[in-house]
């Protein structure tokens, strides 16, 4: 008998990468559940306790001059960080993908520090640095420009715990990207910053503006930091957050909610934001790798 009658039916290989459908079926149910668990359910609950005695009710809390006055202070924390951030973040990764230098790596540690250190932490040593006990803090208190307590020192506390988002989604781009397109336009004669405007910021674009968006949604919902320098004062330091935790503290649940509501609706706004360019540039994200 040959060797071809005694062998058995051909092996049947799976793709290592290939699932059955119940495997498949069951990690979607998994991932769908924790995302209604810890992102749905909240929101809900968020609408809901704010709407518990009437869309009126709600209006009328939130018409409320404290209400006016965080909602106004949060976006214009929000338009000066945010900006600020963005171009430290655009100088930081252009120095660090195109340049080499020693303490590159530390450099990129000192990028990742608001990650690892505790926004709480971060709002105490801006008050033990620029307060009125220390010598800068003094000096500026006598001279008019106070820090703590005040705008400048949550516009710090914001900027510090945000900085990394920006150059974070900068740099594997650029790395990726490589230095030729602009030294070849440096060949051609092109100055710095025409090869920044013309071919670096062009091809950086869609991971900029995912670091802004990310960048913009932080610094509107940051509370740690901004609890401590801000004192809390209402009308003039007290931010969304920090009015929404105030007002819950004392029993204001409406209007805590529908302050809360507010807050969660500029998030959806600006996630809607980012789903729409990215549907009017689905080509232009396709040729980049930016999905």
């Amino acid at each position: 008998m040959s060797d071809v009658s005694l062998a058995g039916p051909p092996a049947r290989f799976r793709p290592a990468t290939g699932e059955s459908a119940g495997a498949r079926w069951a990690m979607i149910v998994i991932a769908f559940t924790g995302l209604a668990i810890l992102v749905f359910a909240p929101l809900v609950a968020v609408f809901v306790v704010a709407l518990a005695d009437g869309v009126a009710a709600s209006l009328q809390s939130l018409a409320s001059r404290d209400a006016r006055d965080a909602i106004r202070l949060t976006l214009t924390i929000a338009a000066i960080s945010v900006p600020l951030n963005a171009a430290f973040g655009i100088a930081a990764a252009w120095l660090i993908t195109k340049f080499d230098f020693r303490g590159k790596a530390f450099l990129i540690t000192l990028i990742d520090l608001p990650f690892s250190v505790s926004p709480v932490v971060a709002g105490l040593c801006i008050v033990l640095m620029f307060g009125a006990n220390s010598a800068i803090g003094g000096w500026l208190v006598a001279n008019g420009f106070p820090i703590v307590f005040a705008m400048p020192g949550i516009i710090l506390a914001t900027m510090f715990v945000t900085f990394p988002f920006v150059a974070r989604e900068l740099i594997p781009v650029m790395i990726e990207q490589g230095r030729a397109e602009e030294e070849a336009a440096l060949t051609l004669g092109a100055s710095g910053w025409r090869v920044f405007r013309t071919v670096t910021l062009p091809n950086i674009r869609w991971a900029l503006l995912y670091g802004v968006l990310l960048c913009n949604a932080r610094a509107m919902g940051e509370f740690g930091a901004v609890a401590v320098v801000s004192g809390k004062i209402r009308g003039q330091t007290a931010t969304m957050p920090t009015t929404i935790e105030m007002l819950y503290q004392e029993y204001l649940s409406v209007a805590a909610f529908s302050l809360a509501a507010v807050l969660a609706l500029l998030a959806l706004v600006t996630l809607l934001l980012k789903t729409a360019l990215e549907i009017r540039h689905a080509d232009q994200l396709a040729a980049t790798h930016r999905h």
